[in-house]
């Protein structure tokens, strides 16, 4: 499976960009929970980041990658869809908590090996630059947005997170495309690991 670095990094600035967006939005959408549950998350997140930790040595391979990066943003779209169809509860909040978390799991990992499979210095600049250009693009988006939604009086905060999340919506399709797209070779052969891939659909 070869990385095509076109497409990954319009990845790295679309999902970026999704940070961007969504940045303000989870103060909203977390409002329901309790304090403890942050410290719970915490302490889960830790535990699995270093159990994902002692299985480097395994995943450190681009087929690995593609598997961990696909699985990521398809939990970050179910995650996103969830909160579209079924707006604000606390269930949707913790639901939202606990998508966040698991895809913190893999941070790590995913920067990690993304380094080792750049490995050249001016493409890992490059990336980061990437990433930094999509987060501050995110944010002013967003700003802006907001403040549209002000101007045309729409001031409810629940509301606005609300209408910002078809945006960030169209920019997760996009990105799973983009994914597909950077990661060339025999895909299909990675997510029968997952069991993600029927036959009969093809």
């Amino acid at each position: 499976m070869k990385l095509n670095l076109l497409p990954y990094f319009k990845y790295k600035f679309l999902n970026t960009l999704f940070v961007g967006l969504s940045t303000g939005s989870v103060f909203i959408i977390y409002t329901p929970l309790k304090p403890s549950i942050y410290s719970f998350g915490g302490i889960v997140l830790a535990i699995a980041i270093l159990f994902v930790a002692k299985f480097y040595e395994k995943m450190m391979n681009e087929e690995v990658f593609f598997l961990v990066t696909f699985l990521v943003e398809v939990v970050t779209l179910v995650m996103i869809l969830a909160f579209l169809i079924f707006s604000y509860s606390y269930e949707i909040a913790l639901f939202v908590y606990i998508s966040y978390q698991f895809t913190f799991i893999f941070g790590g990992y995913l920067f990690r090996v993304e380094t080792i499979i750049l490995k050249r210095s001016k493409l890992l600049s490059l990336a980061d630059i990437v990433r930094q250009k999509g987060y501050l693009v995110g944010l002013i988006v967003a700003f802006l947005f907001y403040k549209a939604l002000e101007f045309y009086g729409v001031e409810d905060k629940q509301t606005q997170v609300y209408l910002i999340h078809f945006f960030l919506l169209l920019n997760q399709i996009m990105i799973i495309y983009l994914v597909f797209k950077a990661f060339n070779g025999d895909k299909m052969v990675a997510l029968k690991k997952l069991n993600l891939y029927n036959k009969k659909a093809i």
